[in-house]
């Protein structure tokens, strides 16, 4: 084990949080993401989404954090890594890693489209 390896469960968690408000401060991106998440909740709610439609909004909101999550912490990286040079590569991995999250907002529109589009015509 490392000296820089956390050594109890609650010590994880407050690098968890610190890691959760950092990303909040630092990333608009998420915020927008988190204020839709509460919308779209909220909504399945009125609409009277069942509680599998409910997990698997939980499910595509969460992966849509994951990645902004990741593409921040990448960014991050590589910026203090190479000290915020340009480099191609640099480019091209934050590139990459900022693809990711637009897939997995693409994909969360469409869920989204589809279990809403459904609750619809069952409206109807």
């Amino acid at each position: 084990m490392t000296k820089f390896k956390t050594k109890n469960f609650n010590a994880s968690f407050k690098h968890a949080r610190k890691g959760m408000r950092l990303v909040l401060k630092s990333e608009h991106n998420i915020r927008v993401h988190m204020v839709l998440a509460v919308i779209v909740l909220f909504l399945a709610l009125i609409f009277g989404f069942r509680p599998v439609e409910i997990c698997i909004l939980l499910l595509t909101i969460g992966m849509v954090i994951i990645a902004e999550m990741m593409n921040t912490a990448i960014e991050f990286a590589l910026d203090a890594t190479f000290r915020n040079k340009y480099s191609v590569l640099v480019g091209m991995a934050k590139d990459i890693s900022a693809g990711a999250v637009m897939v997995a907002s693409f994909l969360s529109v469409v869920i989204g489209i589809i279990l809403f589009g459904q609750a619809l015509i069952r409206m109807f």
